[in-house]
């Protein structure tokens, strides 16, 4: 065996913990994405008074739901809110 097979050797057995943790965190995110999803669909069921305590609007929903599965719906809508209500404190101070 020379040094250049040992060096071999030793970066597959290295690699593995990597792609297991790859794995590990795929799947992680994947669940996320499923819990959060669901959590979505729940908002559906609120009046529109009540999406407007938090500060979204049915059309805010139809945008989110149209992303891909694995895609968390809700970091889509958190940057939809924070965005409008940016844009309401540029306008306050507009008219203050």
């Amino acid at each position: 065996m020379t040094t250049l097979d040992h060096c071999t050797e030793t970066t597959h057995s290295a690699a593995r913990p990597v792609n297991a943790m790859r794995i590990v965190n795929y799947t992680a995110d994947l669940f996320r994405a499923w819990k959060n999803r669901r959590a979505f669909y729940r908002l559906g069921e609120l009046s529109d008074t009540e999406l407007a305590d938090v500060g979204l609007t049915r059309s805010d929903l139809c945008v989110a739901v149209d992303l891909p599965f694995a895609t968390d719906p809700t970091v889509r809508l958190r940057s939809i809110r924070q965005a409008r209500s940016e844009n309401i404190e540029v306008m306050a101070r507009r008219v203050a």
